[in-house]
């Protein structure tokens, strides 16, 4: 990709839900950062711009932002954004449900090789998302999310980096993994979805955990009683926006405030 600048994602409009933004909220405060959001991902009928996003996430209250992201040229859209925009920090790293994809055509070292070249640019402040996901791969493509998983522990390493994990239906994988081969200093869970025993295992071991606005969602009461016994010192919030609107506004386009 020639031209990050240039890349953008739709996201899908499936269903019947309002596509409008919620407006917007009383500023925060004290000024927060927004740990995890993919503002590559317009949404809604009137999408917004980055730069608009971002002055909107401002009045709100938010400092900052991190953009995460999801395959290289997601990655190389982050540290742009990040390059163009004192607001916006990068993650850069392949979502594991990319890695079977990338491990089917030959290319996850190369984009694995890539990943660790974004890492060195000083904009960006962590690797992520990583992790595993046995909800949307199948047991064919987990041993490419395994290798990705790791090779992204080292990365986050070898760069003094924060680890932005992407976990889902996988928790005793994930949390034995990063026993096994040691977690980055700076670990954290994006978008927990976990209950309160990983959370108090999770904080025991140092790691941080992010909650998202799926903790308002009436399903969630495991997202509640996690964030009820995780110390204060291990608590970072996000919007995942534009995914995980919370209550009242579930289903509209998210924002990163």
């Amino acid at each position: 990709m020639s031209d990050p600048s240039a890349y953008v994602r739709e996201r899908s409009a499936s269903g019947r839900r309002d596509l409008t933004y919620p407006p917007l909220p009383e500023p925060l405060a004290v000024p927060v950062y927004d740990n995890h959001c993919h503002l590559e991902i317009v949404d809604g009928d009137d999408p917004l711009g980055l730069s608009e996003q971002l002055a909107r996430a401002a009045s709100a209250g938010i400092a900052g932002v991190v953009q995460a992201s999801g395959d290289v040229e997601s990655s190389r859209w982050a540290v742009w954004a990040a390059e163009h925009h004192p607001q916006v920090l990068a993650a850069v790293a392949i979502h594991p449900n990319e890695a079977p994809t990338y491990e089917a055509a030959g290319g996850l070292d190369e984009a694995i090789a890539a990943i660790d070249e974004l890492a060195a640019h000083p904009r960006v402040r962590a690797i992520g998302e990583t992790g595993l996901d046995f909800f949307r791969t199948d047991a064919e493509g987990q041993p490419a999310q395994y290798r990705s998983f790791e090779a992204h522990i080292a990365l986050a390493k070898k760069h003094g980096i924060a680890m932005q994990i992407h976990d889902r239906d996988a928790h005793d994988e994930v949390l034995r993994l990063l026993e096994s081969v040691g977690a980055p200093e700076k670990t954290v869970f994006h978008c927990f979805s976990g209950d309160a025993e990983m959370a108090r295992i999770a904080a025991d071991r140092g790691y941080y955990l992010s909650f998202a606005g799926n903790i308002t969602f009436k399903n969630a009461q495991n997202l509640r009683d996690a964030l009820a016994v995780t110390p204060a010192e291990r608590i970072l919030v996000e919007t995942d926006a534009p995914f995980l609107t919370p209550v009242p506004h579930r289903g509209r386009p998210n924002a990163p405030y």
